[in-house]
């Protein structure tokens, strides 16, 4: 949908709806040669924010989609919180990505594939739930998460055969 806003009724699927927007947002950073992650943010059942990982494009060790998509959405609401947004992501935030969505008092995170080595939600941090911050977000995982995975998978996968040609 051009506009962002949600599919008719009867094809409305909720939270895949807007994780498929995250997945498509995925594989353009796939194509870009950036590591494949997407999020979307939405606002009363629209997407305000679409963003993909552009760390390599953009020479930026800070330039997760996550980030970019926060700086979207609170520029598409005039204001520095996303009280009643939920971004929808591909892999579970790093520590970095956690963090910000913890300042920008996001109400609610959707994401795919957990991530074991780096990940800021469950896997190895739990900072969007901290008892010790002051906000805390509420949490989903697994959502499409195979489908997730296996893009990330599919793309190291691609990259370890390069460098052994």
């Amino acid at each position: 949908m051009s506009d962002g806003r949600l599919p008719a009724e009867e094809d409305f699927l909720g939270d895949r709806y807007f994780m498929q927007a995250a997945l498509a947002e995925a594989r353009v950073a796939y194509q870009k040669d950036e590591v494949p992650v997407g999020a979307v943010i939405t606002w009363e059942g629209k997407i305000i924010a679409k963003a993909h990982n552009q760390v390599e494009t953009l020479k930026d060790p800070t330039a997760h989609a996550e980030m970019i998509a926060i700086t979207q959405a609170t520029n598409a609401l005039s204001s520095k919180w996303l009280y009643e947004c939920t971004m929808y992501v591909t892999l579970e935030p790093c520590s970095m990505c956690a963090g910000a969505l913890v300042l920008s008092r996001l109400k609610r995170l959707v994401f795919g594939a957990r991530d074991p080595k780096a990940g800021g939600c469950c896997s190895v941090f739990n900072i969007t739930n901290s008892g010790q911050l002051n906000h805390r977000i509420q949490c989903q995982d697994g959502l499409l998460g195979e489908n997730c995975a296996r893009l990330l998978t599919d793309f190291f996968a691609e990259k370890r055969k390069k460098a052994d040609s």
